[in-house]
């Protein structure tokens, strides 16, 4: 048995997820269902109901979790030291040279091993 502790969904969360996913269906529905408004409304539309959503659904106890998790996953992603640009020129050339150089490696071994097939399968000519 793991440590952690079982969370029970009740209906109403159960129904809150429900909700969610078919206002956000409901959206994409009337995306292709109103192809005769202009693309930006159907665009707004589909974006709202995405938005509305996600609001009923982070509502419910396992919405909420996944909220709370995105905000530390956010936290932690601003922790984190990304390299600066003079570092990432000099890691990415370095990655090219030695792409560079295994490609020739490789060429260099298939052409040794096509000469060999070669000489093995016609040895005369």
């Amino acid at each position: 048995m793991s440590g952690k502790p079982e969370v029970q969904t009740s209906s109403v969360d159960t129904m809150k997820l429900l909700l969610g996913a078919a206002v956000g269906v409901s959206g994409i529905v009337a995306f292709y269902y109103f192809t005769d408004q202009p693309a930006v409304v159907r665009w707004l539309g589909l974006i709202a109901a995405f938005v509305v959503g996600a609001l009923i659904a982070v509502q419910s106890t396992q919405g909420h979790a996944l909220w709370d998790f995105a905000r530390t996953s956010w936290v932690e992603v601003r922790k984190v030291v990304w390299p600066n640009r003079q570092e990432t020129t000099q890691t990415t050339i370095a990655v090219l040279v030695m792409v560079i150089l295994l490609a020739i490696f490789l060429w260099l071994i298939d052409m040794l091993l096509a000469w060999g097939a070669g000489y093995v399968t016609n040895p005369g000519g």
